[in-house]
C-alpha cells in the first residue's frame, strides 16, 4: 500500500482549511460540525451538500436543487422507499426489543434470506453493521482453522472494528499491515486474470505458512470495489478459492457492496464467479440503510464456533430490522431489480465505453450491473487522481453525485440505488462528457 492510497477518501473530500466562499447557511453547518464531530468525519465535495430530502435516486438540498445519486448503495431500493418506511414504522409502533425472545417476523426474514443462498449456507447470525459481520466472520474462520493468517487485496476495505481495520489496507495507508495479514494485487489486467490472482494468493499462502500464521481465510469483496471495481472475466475467483481451501483456509465473501443483486447476474456477487463461500457477510443495504447486517455460513461451521465462544448481538436482527429486510426483499423481487441492474447497468456501461473511445482520458470502463468503475489517465497513460477529483466536483456542479475508488484513486465509482433507470444512466454520460470536455 503506497502513500498515494491515502488520497482515495480525500478525492471526494471538502477541504475545511480552504473552504472557499460557501453560502452562509452551509458555512454555519460546517462550523457546527467542526465544533462537535471528530476529525475523521469527512464531508464530500468542494462545496458540501446541505441535504434536506431524498427520494428514490434523487437527493434534494436546501437551495431546492436535486441531484442524481450514483454514489449511495446503502439505500439499495431507493431513498425514502415507501414500502420499507411503512414496514419500519408499523413494526416500531408494535414493539421492538432484543433477540432473546421469539418473533415470527425475524424468523420469517431469516428463512426468506437464507433461501437466496446456496443450500449449504443454511445458518445466519444477525448483526447491526457490515463491520460487525466481517469481524465475526474472521473469528469463525480462526476458530474453524486454528490459523490466524488472512489474505486481502491491496486497497481492500472491510469495516471499522479493530480486527477488520487490520485487514483493510485502504483504512491504514500510512501503517504497515499487521504481521498476520498479506495483501495481494487486485485481480485486473490482461491475460489469465484468474491464474494471476491465484498465483498471488498462493505466494501469500506460502509466506503466511512459512512465518507460522497459517491461513485462516481469503477475504474479498466480490466486486473488489475499493480496489477500483474488478468484475471480469466472470469466474476468475475460483482458482484462488481452490488454493486457499487446499491450504486449509476458508473463503469469506464480503457481499456488503456487491450483494442483493447489484451485479445484475445473481443475488450475490460470488454467484457470478461460480463459487460458494464458506462464509458470506452482509451490511446495511439489506435494510435499505436501517442498521441490519448478517453472517451466513453452514450449520457445522457455526456450531464449531459456538462451541468455544458465547457470541451474542443484542440488537442484531431485531423485529424492526427484520421488517426493513423483508421489505427490501419484497422490493427486489416485485420490481425485478436484479434484472434492472443488468439492463440499466449494461446500457450505462455500453454508453460509457462509447464515450471512452472518443475521450482518451478515460482509460477503462469496468464492472457489472449497477457497480461500475471508470478509470481516468493522463496523456502518458498513468492514473490521474487529479482528473478524478475534477470530475467528481464537475459532476456535482451538473447535478450528479459519484465517488472515487482504486489503489491510486484512479477510478470514478458508480453504485446507485438499484432502482436507477436508463434515462438516469444517460444523464450521467451526458454530464461526464461535458465535464471531460471542460477539462
Amino acid at each position: 500500500m503506497t502513500a498515494s492510497s491515502r488520497q482515495i477518501l480525500a478525492l471526494n473530500a471538502f477541504d475545511a482549511a480552504a473552504p472557499g466562499a460557501l453560502p452562509p447557511a452551509t458555512q454555519a453547518l460546517v462550523e457546527r460540525r467542526r465544533r462537535t464531530f471528530g476529525p475523521t468525519s469527512v464531508l464530500f465535495y468542494d462545496e458540501p451538500l446541505h441535504v434536506v430530502a431524498a427520494d428514490d435516486v434523487w437527493i434534494e438540498t436546501a437551495d431546492g436543487r436535486r441531484y442524481l445519486d450514483l454514489y449511495n448503495n446503502v439505500p439499495s431500493v431507493g431513498h425514502s422507499n415507501s414500502r420499507v418506511a411503512a414496514a419500519i414504522a408499523a413494526q416500531a409502533a408494535r414493539f421492538n426489543t432484543h433477540t432473546r425472545y421469539l418473533y415470527e417476523i425475524t424468523h420469517d426474514y431469516a428463512e426468506r434470506l437464507l433461501a437466496t443462498f446456496p443450500a449449504e449456507l443454511d445458518r445466519i447470525v444477525f448483526t447491526c453493521t457490515g463491520s460487525e459481520s466481517n469481524d465475526l466472520a474472521l473469528r469463525i474462520a480462526g476458530a474453524a482453522t486454528g490459523a490466524r493468517g488472512v489474505i486481502v487485496t491491496e486497497a481492500a476495505y472491510h469495516g471499522n472494528t479493530a480486527a477488520v481495520t487490520e485487514v483493510s489496507p485502504s483504512s491504514r495507508p500510512s501503517a504497515a499491515l499487521a504481521p498476520h495479514v498479506r495483501a495481494v494485487p487486485a485481480p485486473g489486467g490482461e491475460g489469465d486474470v484468474g491464474g494471476s490472482f491465484a498465483a498471488a494468493v498462493e505466494e501469500a499462502i506460502a509466506r503466511l505458512t512459512r512465518e507460522g500464521y497459517g491461513v485462516a481465510a481469503l477475504l474479498v469483496d466480490t466486486i473488489f470495489s475499493s480496489d477500483g471495481v474488478f468484475a471480469d472475466p466472470a469466474g476468475f475467483l475460483a482458482p484462488a478459492v481452490d488454493a486457499v481451501r487446499a491450504a486449509g483456509g476458508l473463503f469469506i465473501a464480503d457481499e456488503v457492496q456487491p450483494g442483493f443483486g447489484r451485479t445484475g447476474a445473481a443475488m450475490w456477487g460470488f454467484q457470478r464467479h461460480g463459487v460458494t463461500p464458506d462464509i458470506a457477510t452482509m451490511g446495511k443495504p439489506m435494510g435499505n440503510g436501517f442498521p441490519v447486517a448478517g453472517v451466513v455460513a453452514g450449520a457445522d461451521l457455526m456450531a464449531r464456533f459456538a462451541a468455544g465462544v458465547g457470541y451474542f448481538n443484542t440488537f442484531g436482527g431485531n423485529p424492526v430490522a427484520a421488517a426493513a429486510g423483508l421489505a427490501v426483499l419484497d422490493e427486489i423481487a416485485d420490481r425485478g431489480l436484479v434484472a434492472n441492474a443488468a439492463d440499466v447497468g449494461g446500457h450505462m456501461k455500453s454508453r460509457l465505453e462509447a464515450l471512452r473511445r472518443n475521450r482518451p482520458v478515460i482509460h477503462e470502463v469496468r464492472g457489472s450491473g449497477l457497480y461500475l468503475g471508470v478509470t481516468l489517465a493522463d496523456a502518458d497513460g498513468a492514473p490521474d487522481p487529479a482528473a478524478v477529483t475534477r470530475a467528481i466536483n464537475g459532476l456535482r456542479d451538473r447535478g450528479v453525485l459519484i465517488g472515487a475508488a482504486g489503489g491510486r484513486g484512479e477510478a470514478l465509482k458508480i453504485r446507485p440505488p438499484l432502482t436507477l433507470a436508463r434515462e438516469h444512466a444517460d444523464m450521467l454520460v451526458g454530464a461526464l462528457e461535458a465535464v471531460l470536455d471542460a477539462g
